[in-house]
């Protein structure tokens, strides 16, 4: 059986590591095996550490995007198939890349020997940033450099996946819909709840559709797409918590978001998207921080008290790496010691995302 690649794009914040994980356990619960593969520029990914902890086969590229780390890719594909070939690979590229037809789904396809029956490539759309970037109105929270790069994620899209619906009003849903057929057309559009489960059966539908796809040929501005990645701060660490007495896990997760959302506003910094995991035998819970104009979210509970724990963060926010770095160093601290806690940073790794270079780049499309 040839495997089904399924890929889901989306910018930072999304919601794609919760489609992704949704779609894994649908199509396990069918009987299908399913490998997944995430991506980031460095290692100590939140998102890899999560489906791991779901159960799921996941092999992660990290030091680079799927596009500028191809043989990677093709490389950690292997490794999933090793054992048994998945009858659906599903993957998920950084938040802040894009051209991924062109360097990833077309060299897929014309490059990598290996047969994969490639799906329709849906890109999740993140209201909070959508609404105010689709309206023009010159609020979207980051720079028109990186507000490009959200609007060339959409433009090479099959199809288009709004999420969070049940968070959203009726009238904010129709707005979504109107400015993206408007400004996107002739794509199908699929209304969803990641995290609630809403939608997915049109979702799946979409997906299950055999054809040409990947046909759009995009015109993109490498200059302007390298500095829009570039205005924002890259951070990963991971640190060990422990305590002589027992603690609320998802409450430390939960303060730590806050307490650098707090830090990130009182610096004007926008945040792209923010998450933590926090790890103890084989329980764990995820909090998250989707944009600026959010709250902060226990989007998985632990409901465990513990004397400790891994805990990981990621960041990725429109400050200096080295400033964030710091942001983080102090307030992990201050979240430890409000729960009688010491911490222990085993890495951490900030910067700025390089200039892409993707090893492959196929403008032509074959039917």
């Amino acid at each position: 059986m040839t495997p089904r690649f399924i890929m889901i794009g989306g910018f930072l914040g999304a919601g794609k590591t919760t489609t992704v994980g949704r779609l894994a356990r649908r199509f396990t619960d069918q009987g299908l095996k399913v490998g997944i593969v995430t991506n980031d520029q460095t290692t100590d990914l939140v998102d890899t550490h999560s489906l791991r902890s779901q159960g799921f086969d996941v092999g992660e590229v990290a030091g680079a995007c799927f596009c500028c780390n191809f043989n990677e890719l093709t490389s950690t594909v292997e490794k999933l198939t090793a054992a048994e070939l998945p009858d659906v690979i599903l993957a998920e590229p950084v938040g802040s890349c894009t051209d991924l037809v062109a360097t990833v789904i077309r060299p897929l396809v014309q490059v990598y020997k290996r047969p994969f029956d490639v799906a329709p490539y849906g890109v999740i759309l993140k209201p909070s940033h959508g609404l105010k970037i689709l309206r023009n109105d010159g609020q979207g929270g980051f720079s028109q450099k990186a507000d490009y790069i959200f609007r060339k994620q959409l433009e090479e899209a099959d199809f288009l996946i709004i999420n969070r619906i049940d968070e959203l009003t009726p009238a904010a849903i129709s707005e979504l819909t109107g400015l993206l057929e408007s400004q996107f057309p002739g794509r199908p559009i699929v209304r969803i709840s990641a995290k609630a489960g809403l939608g997915f059966d049109s979702l799946c539908e979409i997906l299950d559709q055999r054809g040409a796809f990947a046909q759009r040929v995009m015109e993109l501005d490498y200059d302007i797409y390298a500095e829009g990645e570039a205005e924002l701060g890259w951070l990963n660490s991971q640190a060990v918590v422990e305590a002589e007495s027992e603690f609320e896990l998802d409450r430390l997760l939960v303060d730590l978001i806050d307490r650098l959302r707090k830090r990130f506003a009182d610096v004007g910094a926008e945040t792209a998207h923010l998450k933590t995991i926090g790890l103890w035998e084989v329980f764990y819970g995820v909090a998250n921080l989707v944009s600026s104009f959010t709250e902060p979210e226990l989007s998985l509970p632990s409901n465990c008290r513990v004397k400790r724990a891994h805990v990981v963060v990621n960041a990725r926010v429109a400050i200096d790496p080295e400033v964030l770095a710091g942001f983080v160093r102090e307030e992990l601290a201050a979240a430890c010691q409000a729960v009688a806690a010491t911490h222990r940073i085993d890495t951490l790794q900030s910067f700025r995302p390089g200039r892409p270079v993707p090893t492959h780049r196929i403008t032509t499309a074959v039917s």
